[in-house]
């Protein structure tokens, strides 16, 4: 179903000249009746280090239910910034009450709003899942098209005190392909070394959304939550990371420098 999306995304990709105040698409691509497959949650869930898969969803998994209709939208014409090597810098997501593996949702998703950065333009998409009507799931995400600008956005403050390490992670070299063939995300950023040279990495990078739920997977998720996650810097693959948390803050650092990969909150 993703490929010819993919297809089409990296065919428009070298036409687009992303900037700040590009139009931006009207569209809000929308999925109804949606129901995970129990296989494919079972397959998330051990990729993310959730616990064996439950009535209610893991916090993270209607992103990835939704990432079809957010496809859908960065791959049409009216989207201003290419797909090719896009990365996510951030989501902030709010859980009003947990989906269920009963529940029949309805998905959509829409860009709200294009902003200047330091190394290129961002984009925001908002998605939205909603069961009979009302809102029960929210996300805000941000993706980087990196060029050239003459941007002064300011840099993002340094952290304060590293936080207490728990447990150190060593993350494989196909752990971008392993997670591309579950959340249909394959980016040539995370598969190989050599696509991700071509894009300008240096190796192939895990998806902010491994990590991002990798982390979240450490907790027990509330009926409702509140979750700020801002991605850093990428994670090489291969690689050990450490994670680190202290209370509803957790982080995501390199195990061999001074690192920080993620930051983010839980509440």
């Amino acid at each position: 179903m993703l490929a010819p999306l993919l297809l089409r995304g990296a065919i428009l990709s070298p036409l687009k000249r992303p900037r700040p105040d590009a139009p931006l698409p009207s569209a809000h691509p929308t999925l109804t009746g949606v129901r995970p497959s129990p296989a494919h949650l079972a397959a998330y869930s051990r990729l993310c280090g959730y616990r064996t898969p439950t009535h209610t969803l893991p916090l993270t998994y209607p992103h990835v239910l939704s990432f079809p209709l957010a496809m859908r939208l960065m791959t049409t014409r009216a989207f201003p910034l290419p797909l090719l090597g896009l990365v996510h810098t951030s989501i902030e997501i709010t859980q009003h009450r947990a989906p269920t593996t009963a529940d029949s949702l309805e998905l959509s998703v829409h860009a709200a709003h294009l902003t200047p950065h330091r190394r290129g333009t961002e984009a925001t998409l908002v998605t939205e899942a909603r069961v009979d009507g009302t809102t029960v799931w929210t996300s805000s995400s941000t993706y980087l098209a990196r060029h050239r600008t003459t941007a002064e956005t300011p840099r993002p403050p340094r952290g304060s005190d590293p936080l207490p390490a728990h447990a150190e992670w060593p993350l494989p070299s196909d752990l971008g392909r392993r997670y591309g063939a579950v959340s249909g995300d394959r980016n040539p950023i995370h598969l190989y070394p050599l696509t991700a040279r071509l894009l300008g990495f240096p190796r192939a990078i895990a998806h902010g959304m491994w990590t991002a739920a990798r982390c979240l997977a450490e907790y027990d998720t509330p009926e409702s939550a509140h979750v700020q996650i801002d991605f850093k810097a990428p994670v090489l693959l291969p690689s050990t990371v450490t994670y680190a948390a202290d209370g509803p803050a957790f982080e995501l650092r390199s195990s061999d420098s001074n690192t920080t990969h993620l930051s983010g909150t839980i509440r």
